[in-house]
């Protein structure tokens, strides 16, 4: 079974940087894209970024895009998002997930179970 651990979070001040990490337990070669989400409070969960598993080609939100790094390590099944300069508005429980595309990632179309996601705390 496909499973998705998401960790580096922290309590961090603005400006800090933190790079989150979601490794999966199995690697399924139907699954194209890895994908970042966050849940702000009071919002929905939200889409961040996300990258093919077999290329370097990413997708950004608009929110992210220029400030947030997406990348991936094939031989350990792990995908990291670099935040630097984080901001309080980027306070958030962010997830990892597995699509067959950036599309169905964006819009949240048949993805598999959610991790327990990592707490980003920006506070000074």
């Amino acid at each position: 079974q496909l499973q998705l651990v998401e960790y580096g979070g922290g309590l961090v001040q603005p400006g800090e940087s933190l790079r989150l990490s979601c490794k999966t337990s199995k690697f399924y070669l139907d699954y194209r894209a890895v994908g970042w989400f966050r849940d702000t409070p009071g919002e929905d969960r939200k889409f961040v970024a996300a990258i093919k598993w077999d290329s370097n080609i990413t997708y950004y939100d608009i929110s992210v895009k220029g400030r947030f790094t997406i990348s991936r390590d094939n031989a350990k099944n792990t995908v990291y998002l670099q935040m630097p300069n984080l901001q309080p508005k980027d306070t958030a429980v962010y997830y990892c997930n597995t699509g067959r595309s950036f599309t169905a990632l964006a819009s949240f179309d048949e993805l598999v179970p959610w991790g327990q996601g990592t707490q980003v705390t920006v506070s000074s």
